[in-house]
């Protein structure tokens, strides 16, 4: 009888060890070391931005002045192709006509007459003299932008191109594709360039400013003054 009482003794300590020592293996599991992780560090990286191109001045390359013509909000071409005299608005077909929103240019191709060269009439502040032996009415802020070359100042018997009126207002700020040209409005003057030729010209009341191939040159008669590639 007392050796039954000591081995069922010895059977309930054996599993009382057993348990804790399971319960202890259990506790520092659940106490182990989370693993480390790795911190991100956010993206402070300033995005890289182009400035946007100023207006070209006299001497400009002719790249600089192509970017800054084509950095203009694009206009649509059709709403150019009428010109307006005195309230009866004309149809142009496939030439263009505008007007810059100071009224100091105004310009219209002429596909019929000039194979679709570009011509504005400038209130030029000083315009060229008058050549001798002229005949006709000197006008001598009527520019001829042909790619080639630039003409300012001629003589003219009527308004030519412009006897249908003024096109629509060219808002500072937007260009005007058309041909082989491409115009852009700005407040400093309205700068065209000829993609065919390289060339391109400012028109402001100040006067002409030729950009790209475009050197002056002695003018034929009746010319005022001339520029050339």
């Amino acid at each position: 009888m007392r050796i039954a009482v000591l081995i069922a003794a010895s059977v309930l300590v054996g599993g009382c060890s057993q348990g804790v020592g399971r319960d202890v293996e259990d506790t520092e599991s659940s106490l182990s070391v989370p693993t480390r992780t790795t911190a991100t560090t956010p993206d402070t990286t300033t995005p890289t931005t182009t400035a946007p191109a100023k207006p070209p001045q006299a001497g400009a390359d002719i790249a600089d002045v192509n970017r800054f013509v084509e950095e203009g909000v694009p206009a649509e071409a059709a709403a150019f192709h009428t010109a307006t005299r005195e309230g009866t608005a004309t149809q142009l077909g496939n030439d263009v006509a505008f007007t810059t929103p100071s009224g100091k240019s105004q310009c219209m191709t002429d596909s019929r007459n000039a194979g679709g060269a570009l011509a504005c009439l400038v209130d030029l502040t000083i315009p060229p003299l008058q050549p001798p032996d002229i005949y006709g009415q000197w006008k001598g802020g009527w520019v001829d932008f042909a790619g080639p070359s630039i003409e300012i100042g001629s003589a003219h018997g009527d308004p030519g191109r412009f006897s249908s009126g003024k096109g629509p207002q060219l808002p500072y700020g937007h260009s005007l594709a058309f041909g082989d040209y491409r115009c852009r409005s700005d407040e400093t003057g309205l700068y065209c360039v000829n993609y065919a030729n390289q060339s391109a010209a400012r028109f402001s009341d100040a006067g002409i400013v030729t950009f790209g191939c475009l050197q002056k040159v002695t003018p034929p008669p009746g010319i005022g003054e001339k520029y050339s590639c």
